[in-house]
């Protein structure tokens, strides 16, 4: 089992990386966004991933409010982005 967290924990760190690669290059304001919100999602994988290496349930509790939130956030900027398409040129 040990070995696995290691991989998983591994993986996720590329993954972060690779998610903030795209959030500082961008090239437009919703790919930024879009590279928020897998960071979130990722955080809340090693949460969920801490959670098991402790055999601890605790933390999960924290883990889906973070899931929410960062879906909540990226609704808003969506929508808001889509309002400002409508009313702008």
């Amino acid at each position: 089992m040990n070995l696995v967290l290691l991989i998983v924990f591994g993986l996720l760190i590329a993954a972060l990386a690779l998610a903030f690669i795209r959030l500082a290059r961008g090239p437009s304001l919703p790919d930024r966004v879009v590279a928020l919100d897998l960071i979130s999602m990722i955080i809340a994988g090693f949460i969920a991933a801490y959670c098991v290496y402790l055999r601890q349930p605790v933390l999960l509790d924290a883990v889906v409010v973070l899931a929410i939130i960062a879906f909540f956030g990226t609704v808003a900027f969506a929508r808001y982005l889509e309002k400002k398409r409508t009313d702008g040129p």
